[in-house]
């Protein structure tokens, strides 16, 4: 798709006056004596993942769109000083957020991950796979339901489950056609929408930790049920694929899919990311035992970081683990067993092994690219005090409109995620608000605010560009990461109306007994009703 000059020069002329009309206050703010920029704590502070996210879905081009978006926010947090502008985006930002323990964990994940999907490929255990799913899963239905199927069960981590999910059906998705926008959605709808509700989990741990003054865990649990999102997106997904009902952007893609086109767009960053020299040696096992063991080692690595082998125990352990730390480790064991398995099988040479791994490196370098400039955008976000002004504004209004405020608290979480990009961000910044307002008065209506916190964060996390699982979905499918924004957003705004409906009955029952079969009805009925709309557009 060709990027209109008109629509580029527009968002830049946009976003040239924004910064004239910027107040007058900005520019006469004493430098030495403000420790925090003039435009902290305000409504400004989202403006430049704002920016970024437009300009974006206009141009449908993520680096620079994103590199925009912080410079933007390194505009306003230095003062329009060209000087604290590039010493912000570089120290407080680029620099910053790649010197940060977590962040180079995912990284090693990402690369290791790389490494062994291109190692599973090269042995031929791909191939062999898919070949052993044409005799077992013989419709497009089947190969979606084992996609949503096996997502639902790598509920450990929403990293993992992407790229793992990803790795695994693909070969057995594009046997059957399927879109890799398709295939994105499904592996991103069963990434952190099954993790929120997963009791073992990072997010569980995320959850737990910021709950203060109250049992975490006990709380977690007890708000599974209220969590609408994502439950209706699970739901979704289902009727979607049983009822053939897609609608919206990935109607097309799903028929030029059909046609034997799996990307639809000229852009197609990984189309030879699979041309490469396979063993004819290679069975279904190269494929099983590498996945297994990294799930195995990964989970082990987790609880390590927990202290399980130093008495710990096992659920207390995987809720204090440091998931970037225990992926890193198992993935490298993972690594070891599968060059082993293969050396020994004589599937590969050690040589052809240890080609693999910066084949590995650089087909994760665009999602590497892009986890780094959201990360550095999150950096310039945070240094304006977005939380801050979240936390300011929720507190305003909490003490009215309390039936209203579950589903008020899930608009908030979703626009924030969507915003900044991060479910656990969200997490830490109104769960405490809630436990606040509602940890006395009522008990009830805490337990359906902090869902609603999840629900909103995971749902802005899942229609956000600048998502890290979002990303990590795209690197998991190998599709264009604008495709699979554009075809996945219609359907989370789908399930957020329909959830955020729910939640408004949820704050004046007070039953899970009531509102949620209510909304799983609404879920079922919207989504069959858009696919007969679609379909009556059509004939």
């Amino acid at each position: 798709m060709r990027i209109s000059k008109k629509n580029v020069l527009r968002v830049l002329s946009a976003i040239f006056v924004l910064a004239v009309l910027m107040p007058a206050t900005v520019f006469a703010a004493d430098a030495e004596a403000a420790a925090e920029p003039a435009l902290y704590a305000t409504a400004w502070s989202l403006v430049p993942p704002l920016v970024a996210i437009v300009l974006a879905l206009i141009t449908k081009e993520v680096y620079s769109s994103l590199f925009i978006g912080i410079l933007v926010g390194g505009l306003f947090y230095s003062g329009f000083s060209f000087e604290g502008t590039v010493l912000h985006i570089f120290n407080g930002g680029v620099v910053s957020v790649l010197s940060d323990g977590y962040n180079v964990g995912i990284l090693i994940f990402l690369v290791i991950l790389g490494a062994m999907v291109c190692l599973m490929n090269r042995a031929g255990g791909s191939a062999a796979f898919g070949a052993w799913s044409e005799q077992h899963i013989k419709s497009r239905v089947g190969a979606q339901l084992a996609t949503i199927l096996l997502g639902v069960l790598i509920f450990i981590d929403d990293y993992f489950n992407c790229l793992t999910v990803g790795s695994v059906m693909r070969p057995v998705t594009d046997k059957h056609n399927i879109s890799r926008a398709k295939l994105s959605y499904l592996i991103d709808a069963t990434a952190a929408p099954v993790c929120i509700i997963a009791p073992i989990s990072s997010w569980a741990a995320a959850v737990t930790g910021f709950v203060e003054g109250e049992n975490g865990f006990e709380i977690f649990i007890k708000a599974i049920p209220y969590n609408f999102y994502a439950l209706f997106t699970i739901l979704m997904m289902v009727v979607l694929v049983m009822t053939k009902a897609d609608y919206g952007p990935m109607k097309k893609h799903e028929a030029n899919a059909l046609k034997g086109d799996l990307y639809t767009t000229e852009d197609r960053p990984y189309e030879n990311a699979a041309q490469q020299v396979v063993s004819t040696k290679g069975k279904v096992i190269d494929l099983v035992i590498p996945i297994v063991s990294l799930i195995v080692c990964c989970i082990i690595g987790m609880i390590y970081t927990g202290g399980f082998f130093e008495g710990v125990g096992f659920v207390e352990a995987f809720s204090g683990s440091d998931a970037s730390v225990g992926l890193a480790l198992g993935s490298f064991f993972a690594l070891i067993i599968t060059i082993l398995l293969y050396v020994v099988r004589r599937v590969l040479s050690f040589s052809d092994c240890m080609g693999c791994i910066p084949d590995g490196f650089k087909a994760m370098v665009p999602a590497i690219l892009i986890l780094t400039f959201a990360w550095t955008l999150k950096a310039m976000t945070d240094s304006l005090g977005a939380k801050v002004f979240v936390e300011t504004a929720v507190k305003g209004f909490a003490g009215s409109l309390m039936a209203f405020l579950p589903a008020i608290i899930f608009l908030i979480g979703c626009f924030l995620a969507f915003a900044t990009g991060t479910s656990w961000g969200t997490f830490g910044i109104l769960i405490p608000i809630v436990v606040g307002v509602f940890g006395e008065t009522s008990p009830e209506l805490m337990i359906i605010g902090i869902s609603a916190c999840m629900a909103g964060a995971v749902c802005g996390d899942h229609c956000s560009p600048i998502s890290d699982t979002t990303i990590m979905a795209s690197a998991g499918a190998q599709c264009n990461h604008v495709n699979h924004v554009s075809t996945q957003l219609p359907y989370a705004i789908t399930v957020a109306a329909v959830s955020f409906v729910t939640y408004i009955i949820a704050g004046f029952t007070k039953s899970v007994w009531i509102s949620l079969p209510i909304g799983a009805v609404m879920m079922v009925l919207v989504v069959v009703a858009l696919g007969k709309l679609n379909k009556e557009k059509e004939s």
